[in-house]
């Protein structure tokens, strides 16, 4: 569990790492048609992390739903389906972009202004999609991390600090879909996944909590 956190996190960060500098770049229809290479990791990367972090709610319903069935299964389809399919969503704009960059190169001015168009178009639809992956996330952490105060399968202070982390990211998401940026909100969840990530390689779950938990099922 720990390590699909860990992929999760560590992914998307490199993916930004690689593709994010040249969606911000003025001139980044040139900028993508000569970095191709890094484009395709990024996207494979979005995609990897995506089905990763997609898992975690898929691989804890079994123990969710004995605290609360309908929050286990809202984890699965948020930050299982929903999410998923906005990472595949993601990976895919910025391939689009890839091609329309390379026809953009060959085309030349004055014929390459329909290619400029069609790339404002999805560099911007690729920002939307990156707010209502923002809120997506966040909705379905709040669950799994109110799942887990609940059940107390991990110390409540790393439950709570997910829980202040999701509501910083959903706010990250909403102010995006307004053109306002506050990126820096996204750092308190990121750093608490992989302060949880560890914590679940290195202790697991709190043994009295399942123990707990099995005696009521009886």
């Amino acid at each position: 569990m720990g390590a699909l956190f860990i992929i999760g996190t560590v992914g998307l960060a490199l993916s930004a790492v690689l593709v994010g500098s040249i969606l911000d770049d003025p001139d980044y229809l040139i900028e993508f048609s000569t970095n191709e290479n890094r484009i395709i990791i990024g996207a494979l990367l979005v995609l990897i992390s995506g089905f990763a972090l997609a898992m975690v709610p898929v691989m804890m319903f079994p123990i969710f739903k004995k605290y609360n069935e309908a929050l286990a299964l809202g984890a699965v389809v948020f930050r299982g389906a929903l999410e998923a399919v906005i990472y595949i969503a993601v990976a895919i704009s910025w391939l689009l972009l890839l091609t329309v960059s390379q026809e953009y190169v060959k085309a030349g001015v004055p014929d390459a202004s329909h290619f400029q168009t069609l790339g404002t178009l999805l560099l911007k639809a690729s920002d939307q999609i990156a707010s209502i992956l923002d809120i997506v996330f966040s909705l379905g952490a709040l669950m799994i991390y109110y799942l887990f105060y609940q059940s107390k399968l991990i110390p409540r202070w790393l439950s709570v600090w997910g829980l202040i982390g999701a509501i910083l990211y959903l706010a990250t998401g909403l102010f995006a879909m307004f053109s306002v940026d506050f990126g820096i909100l996204l750092a308190p969840l990121a750093l608490q996944e992989m302060v949880l990530a560890v914590w679940l390689i290195v202790k697991g779950f709190n043994p009295s909590a399942i123990a707990s938990e099995s005696v009521k099922q009886i």
